[in-house]
């Protein structure tokens, strides 16, 4: 019979202005995977960084092994005790190695001097038992996400952790990786280890969940079996009312031709890429990992710099060398990775709306109109729904979901003639995803033309009207999404050149 390893009851947290936690409560057996479920702000991370000691709890009471914890936890101590947390933004040092990693700041030594070799051999060790296929000398740069991911469950497991938090595992890995982590994850499972599972792919629990745990706005709303609870309803427990349309899709006429990229290249991630975007349709990018889709819209929009090709916005060539000379013209950029590209966030969520925007809120002198700049703040967190404790907080204060919606936000200002999302949905709920098809909707309505990256195969067939599809740097294919099935999509983006004897 499972033992209960983890018993949080009535625990409420608050930081100024904003009641993050009150009154929630959470189990975990061993040998049970838990999914928390709940909307970007929900308070899921949160909860969990109070289990691994990085906030303090204001309430309530924490049982790990059936011993009180009576003190407040702190990193060290619940590493101490077997919890292990591994974050959505990965913590890895590019510099060290695989062994270099796993053993940072626990280093073996001999008589006062590192060893290098018994860090490597545990590594080896480690490493093995899970069935990870990654040389310990190996320096972690050189490592794709999904493999720097592995090393970061090797690292919990060095530490002797029977605990294990995965906040979303899975937001930048391919389905042949999440079949590899689904794998470990059974692993750790058959011995007996706990761990809680924080996604917002909905699809993945039918996988690997036993059970769910259900929050909304700080609170407790249920826990149960996963077999005793359909997909609608822990859908509608977290967002608290029925979400009719996973997808939501609209139809306007197609006007004329805004966007041209002509014999695009960029280095050997984009090759000779060409494509048209009309006014009023949504065009997605499909492909798998390191198929060359951001590499393509950074070298459109001059965040990288291209060795040939043309862009042409509404029939005329443009010469973009930095990313200001694309926003200046109205093609613009919701990037990636919004931590590193898409916000500035020891800046307030204020000046990171603005900061693109100070050309239209600055009067001759330079100085800034503040009227304007409320406006444009005011209508971002009205449009967007942006949960926050005032404009002036920190961005880095928001939730993924939140601090998506501040960088797709900001561009909402401006004349706009081409706004290309790349991967605008990762690490957010099922309702902010909705939010952004709408906006993505909205825009299209406006006759304004939307190029859309994502890596998740139902979204792009669903909001998608053309596809386009990529493989080694080239696009092999378009498809319309309304006739284009899953199968279709994936052999043109596994259609890779024949390079026998190329060298």
């Amino acid at each position: 019979m499972s033992e209960c390893i983890v018993k949080m009851e009535h625990i409420s947290k608050a930081f100024p202005g904003v009641k993050a936690l009150e009154d929630v409560s959470f189990y975990l057996n061993s040998g049970e995977v838990m999914a928390l479920l709940g909307e970007n702000g929900a308070g899921k991370s949160t909860l969990m960084k109070i289990l691994s000691g990085v906030y303090t709890r204001d309430e309530g009471t924490i049982e790990v092994f059936g011993q009180g914890i009576h003190e407040q936890l702190t990193p060290k101590k619940a590493q101490e005790m077997g919890i292990a947390i591994i974050h959505q933004e990965l913590n890895m040092c590019g510099h060290l190695t695989v062994a270099e990693n796993i053993f940072l700041g626990r280093e073996s030594t001999r008589f006062g001097v590192l060893s290098q070799d018994d860090m490597n051999k545990e590594a080896k060790r480690i490493l093995d038992d899970l069935k990870i296929d990654i040389k310990p000398s190996t320096m972690i740069s050189d490592l794709p996400v999904s493999k720097q991911q592995m090393v970061e469950i090797a690292k919990a497991l060095s530490t002797n952790a029977k605990i294990l938090v995965m906040d979303e595992p899975t937001s930048a890995l391919t389905s042949k990786e999440i079949d590899e982590l689904f794998r470990i994850i059974r692993q750790l499972k058959a011995q007996g280890k706990g761990i809680a599972y924080i996604s917002h792919r909905l699809e993945e629990l039918t996988h690997i969940v036993d059970s769910v745990t259900i929050m909304r706005d700080g609170k407790f709303i249920l826990t149960t079996r996963f077999q005793d609870i359909t997909m609608q309803e822990i859908i509608s427990n977290m967002v608290g009312r029925e979400i009719k349309e996973k997808f939501p899709r609209v139809e306007c006429p197609r006007g004329g031709k805004l966007l041209e990229v002509k014999n695009l290249n960029a280095g050997r991630a984009v090759r000779d890429v060409s494509f048209e975007v009309y006014a009023g349709e949504i065009v997605g990018i499909a492909g798998l990992m390191g198929a060359g889709r951001t590499e393509t819209t950074r070298a459109i929009f001059g965040a990288d710099p291209k060795q040939t090709g043309e862009i042409i916005l509404t029939g005329k060539p443009l010469k973009i060398s930095r990313p200001i000379d694309a926003i200046k013209h109205g093609l613009v950029l919701a990037p990636e990775d919004r931590k590193k590209d898409g916000l500035c966030v020891r800046l307030s969520i204020r000046e990171n709306i603005t900061l693109p925007n100070l050309d239209l809120i600055c009067g001759r002198l330079g100085i800034i109109n503040k009227k304007t700049e409320h406006r444009i703040v005011s209508d971002a967190v009205r449009n967007f729904s942006i949960k926050m404790a005032n404009a002036e907080a920190d961005a880095s204060s928001l939730s993924g979901g939140n601090q998506q919606k501040v960088v797709v936000s900001k561009w909402l200002a401006r004349d706009s003639k081409v706004v290309i999302f790349d991967e605008p949905t990762r690490g957010i709920d099922v309702a902010a995803k909705v939010e952004i098809y709408n906006l993505m909707n909205q825009l299209k309505l406006q006759g304004i033309g939307v190029v859309f990256v994502s890596s998740e195969m139902p979204e792009i067939l669903g909001i998608s009207d053309r596809i386009l599809v990529m493989c080694d740097g080239r696009i092999t294919g378009e498809v319309d999404a309304k006739t284009a099935t899953q199968s279709e999509i994936l052999e043109l983006a596994t259609r890779f050149e024949n390079k026998v004897g190329l060298q």
